[in-house]
């Protein structure tokens, strides 16, 4: 915030475009891209020179900030009725800083919206490509559909968005520690203490037991669109590919990214939500281990090892029997076998419960857990009333 505000005052007016360039941080964050959700769409035939043309025009420009003036909103984000639509950006009150990631696609900026530190997401949309160009803004309109009705606290807060070819944009709360795929990235493997594995671990449940209740599948649930705050709190993001789940056996191909993607979704087979409890196994075994799932394998070798011949990763030995059990359950490649998020919320909260009071599981009426689990709960967990816990 400090940053924003300093950089806000320095900012100097753009007189001919009415625009605010702010200068570049002394010290410019470090932060990761936050990536574009979906695989780019296969292409038969190499770049034009047309296309690497445009490419170029657009790295070089220093600023795509500079193309969002205000005022001049896309007279199509009106509804039908002619009204203006709740989530359209006032332009006005929109301060840009620096950039801090870029996609092929994408940069993500910081911001100040109306007094509030943000993060700008600009998606570029090609002129000459027309497949490219209707692959993106199906990708726009559909996460503002899902952004601006979703409220939890563990889904990333959508502040409002504006389409103004050639740029469109996505404004949503500032996450200042980046992707939870950057945090682990610092930690040496297998390091994490119990407490924090759970702690993740519930954000990530909780938001997606909300996201499932609204009949939204993420299909590209991976801990590179998980989002840290300052609190260190998880919150699911980019939903670019996301569907309801009514209408998702109405798209064709897979979604979402090969080392978390369910086997069904890799063959393209008919799925369902369960796609997204595949994906938070995986998420879960990175938690267990902070390593990168199917390190030394490409994606496409990662794809067909899991779908042709049921590799999984191997599971942490220094981890609690009862969540790589858990873990097991989620990546099962039967969907049927896999848990809901009800299940599994209900599941890390009892194991958090009994790691905080430091007594061995107890039966409780008010919740009830697969018989399964809970012989695990009881083996693992010692009986002198203390649980052990990895610093």
């Amino acid at each position: 915030m400090t940053f924003c505000y300093r950089a806000m005052r320095l900012g100097k007016k753009n007189r001919r475009a009415g625009s605010i360039t702010l200068p570049s941080p002394s010290d410019p964050l470090s932060l990761p891209s936050f990536p574009s959700s979906s695989r780019s769409s296969k292409r038969n035939n190499w770049p034009s020179e047309m296309d690497i043309m445009e490419k170029k025009r657009w790295d070089s420009l220093e600023s795509w900030s500079m193309l969002l003036e205000p005022g001049n909103a896309e007279s199509s984000e009106a509804n039908a009725g002619g009204e203006r639509e709740e989530w359209l950006a006032d332009l006005s009150q929109l301060f840009i800083g620096n950039k801090f990631a870029s996609g092929s696609n994408s940069r993500i900026y910081r911001g100040i919206y109306k007094q509030r530190a943000v993060a700008v997401k600009m998606v570029r949309i090609p002129e000459q490509d027309e497949e490219k160009r209707q692959m993106l803004e199906k990708q726009f309109i559909s996460e503002v559909a899902f952004l601006s009705r979703l409220y939890h606290p563990n889904i990333v807060q959508f502040i409002a968005a504006c389409k103004k070819p050639p740029v469109y944009c996505i404004i949503t709360e500032y996450m200042s520690q980046g992707t939870l795929r950057m945090y682990l990235h610092k930690k040496d493997p297998y390091s994490l203490s119990m407490e924090t594995i759970l702690r993740l671990a519930l954000d990530i449940s909780r938001g997606m037991q909300y996201l499932h209740s609204q009949g939204v599948i993420h299909r590209d649930l991976k801990s590179h669109n998980l989002l840290l705050n300052d609190e260190m709190r998880v919150k699911v993001a980019d939903f670019g590919t996301s569907c309801l789940e009514t209408q998702c056996r109405e798209t064709k191909g897979n979604m979402g990214t090969y080392r978390w993607m369910a086997p069904e979704m890799i063959k393209e087979k008919p799925y369902t939500r369960k796609v997204d409890v595949y994906s938070f196994g995986i998420v879960l075994w990175e938690l267990t281990t902070a390593v990168v799932p199917y390190q030394g394998m490409t994606p496409v070798q990662a794809a067909y090892a899991v779908s042709e011949k049921n590799l999984r990763p191997p599971l942490s030995t220094s981890c609690s029997p009862v969540l790589n059990h858990l873990i097991k359950r989620c990546w099962s490649a039967n969907p049927a076998k896999r848990p809901d998020f009800d299940y599994i919320v209900s599941a890390l909260e009892k194991l958090d419960e009994c790691l905080r009071e430091g007594l061995p599981l107890r039966v409780h009426q008010e919740l009830r857990i697969g018989s399964s689990l809970l012989k695990l709960f009881k083996g693992c967990i010692a009986t002198t009333s203390s649980i052990s816990v990895q610093s």
